[in-house]
Formats: C-alpha cells, sequence, structure tokens
C-alpha cells in the first residue's frame, strides 16, 4: 500500500513539473530608454487592475519587439518612435497587418543640444557650426583634434539617422560620433555641467534632462521633406552612402503598438490599448520620477493610475 502511495505522489510530482508554466495573457516588449519603461509599467497596471490579465514585461530592442509581436510571442510595444521606426512600422503594420497602431501619439523633438554654459563660452548657436575645425576643437577631450559628439545608444534608429546628419552636414569630418548607453552619456553632460566643460549631444522630448540643465538646442534649417532621404541598414547595405538628411527632424509621434491576435485573444485589452492617450508633459513627469528621484517603477505605476483614475476610465470606455 505505501509503495503505491508513493508510486501515486510520484507521478503526480512528476507530472506537476513536466506541465508546461502558464504563459502571461499579455506580454509587453520594453526597449532601452527611460520613458518606454515608465509607460509599459503604467500599461501593466492598468490590464491588470482593471482587466485582470496577467501580464509581463520583457526587454527586447525595436526589431526584436516588433518581431515578436508578429509571432505571437509579445503583444505591446509601449513607444514606437515614428517615422524612427517607420521601416518597421511598413513591414508590421502595413504590409502584414501583424501589428495595430494606437492613433493617439505623444509629441516628441529630436536635436542637437549644448549646456547654456557651453554656448556662452564657445558661443555656437549652429549645427552647421561643428563643420569648422575650430569650433570642434571646443568639443575635443582627448586630445586628437577632433571634437566629440553623443549621437545616440547602439540599436536606436535615431543613432543612423545621427549619422546621416553628420556626413550630410560635414560635421563627421571634425567630430567623432560617440554611441554609447544613455545613462553614460547623460552621467557625462552631469560631469560637463559640474566642471563647467563643453559638451554637445543628442536631445528628445519628452526627457527630464531639460528639468535638470538649462539647455540650448542647435539651430537647423527647418525640416523639408524633399530633402530627408533617409534609410536604415535594413532597407539598403549601403544606407549611409546613399541618405541624405541636412536639415532639422520632423516632430515625431510616439505611439503604442499592438498584436493584432489581441483583437481575438484579448480583445479587452486590445480596445484599451487602442485608446491610450498620454502627452509630452505627462511622460517628462513620468520619466523624472523614474530617472531623477529614482522611484521604483512598479510602485510609481501604482501610483500613477490611482492618481489619474479619469485618465484611465477614458482609456477603458
Amino acid at each position: 500500500m505505501k509503495k503505491t502511495l508513493r508510486k501515486l505522489a510520484l507521478g503526480a510530482m512528476a507530472a506537476t513539473i513536466a506541465a508546461p508554466a502558464f504563459a502571461a495573457d499579455v506580454v509587453i516588449g520594453v526597449p532601452n530608454w527611460p520613458s518606454v519603461r515608465v509607460t509599459a509599467h503604467v500599461l501593466k497596471v492598468v490590464l491588470e487592475d482593471n482587466l485582470g490579465l496577467e501580464v509581463e514585461l520583457q526587454n527586447g530592442t525595436n526589431p526584436v519587439v516588433f518581431e515578436a509581436m508578429d509571432s505571437g510571442a509579445m503583444h505591446v510595444h509601449p513607444e514606437v518612435w515614428l517615422p524612427n521606426q517607420a521601416n518597421l512600422e511598413a513591414k508590421f503594420v502595413t504590409e502584414k497587418g501583424s501589428v495595430r497602431q494606437n492613433p493617439n501619439g505623444v509629441n516628441g523633438d529630436q536635436a542637437m543640444c549644448v549646456t547654456k554654459g557651453t554656448a556662452e563660452r564657445t558661443g555656437i548657436k549652429d549645427l552647421s557650426e561643428l563643420t569648422n575645425p575650430d569650433m570642434a576643437k571646443n568639443f575635443d577631450t582627448d586630445g586628437d583634434g577632433k571634437g566629440e559628439i553623443w549621437i545616440g545608444a547602439a540599436g536606436w534608429a535615431s543613432t543612423n539617422v545621427e549619422k546621416i546628419r553628420a556626413k550630410s552636414y560635414g560635421y563627421a569630418e571634425t567630430m567623432a560620433l560617440k554611441e554609447m548607453d544613455e545613462t553614460l552619456a547623460l552621467a557625462e553632460v552631469d560631469n560637463a555641467v559640474a566642471q563647467d566643460q563643453n559638451i554637445v549631444f543628442f536631445c528628445y522630448t519628452p526627457h527630464h534632462m531639460f528639468a535638470l540643465h538649462e539647455l540650448v538646442i542647435l539651430k537647423e534649417p527647418a525640416y523639408d521633406e524633399a530633402k530627408w532621404d533617409v534609410k536604415q541598414p535594413t532597407d539598403d547595405p549601403q544606407w549611409l552612402e546613399n541618405s541624405s538628411a541636412p536639415v532639422a527632424w520632423n516632430t515625431a509621434k510616439l505611439k503604442i503598438h499592438y498584436a493584432t491576435s489581441l483583437e481575438t485573444d484579448q480583445p479587452a485589452a486590445a480596445k484599451l490599448l487602442s485608446q491610450v492617450n498620454l502627452d509630452t508633459d505627462t511622460v517628462s513627469k513620468m520619466t523624472y520620477a523614474l530617472v531623477v528621484e529614482k522611484q521604483d517603477p512598479a510602485e510609481y505605476a501604482k501610483k500613477w493610475v490611482a492618481d489619474n483614475a479619469a485618465t484611465v476610465d477614458s482609456w477603458l470606455k
């Protein structure tokens, strides 16, 4: 009898171990910048608290998240920058139809900035002035005769665009183009301000950096669609040589995207995701709370959802 019970118990344990873990109802992809991270946590809380769903967050680059939404391994990208990700939008939203776009968007700006102190010391006002070797030397920290400029993190579509813009303006010849993690780059900005050193770097809104420091956006010719011929490596092996962008960025739109499969598998979630509506000021404050105030993203998201019940209710109608 004891042997029989033991066999049954072992069999039950084996069945439990072999059984597959339940997958989350919704998996949200999280690329590597602050505003997308906080938006992801807010969406997680809203989906869990209001729809009773199990929601998981998974890190991933933009291409990885889009491919995963296409296959069903992930379901949401909380903040797609357009036109930066126009190639992914064209493939998965327009051509394949496996991803949906929320029509609402947060306005975003992208440019090159200097600190106020840098502008005062060097007199720089226009981005094109970096093509002047004498101006570029103001940003030379390693003594090689060329200045340095942070153009973004590796893997950002905007980083490739900034390579194109540097080539188009001509300062790729006078400035070393630095690709590095945003956290490290912003630490360099903090240090430059503290040490009264000159620095020039990629900047964008919504972002907490404008609340931390007095920044000056370098002037450029206005965006001109006829002059903006930007290709990504996925579009053309010779993307850099065959692209040109000697003008300012157009205003960006930051939009939630979600897998079309949710409309069948989790229709309430799909409806909610199609109706979320945030603005630049709100996202900037969210990012400030995480990065500057060092608030825990999960706890902050819970508090934000509780404090903004009317806003959340409007997404659920």
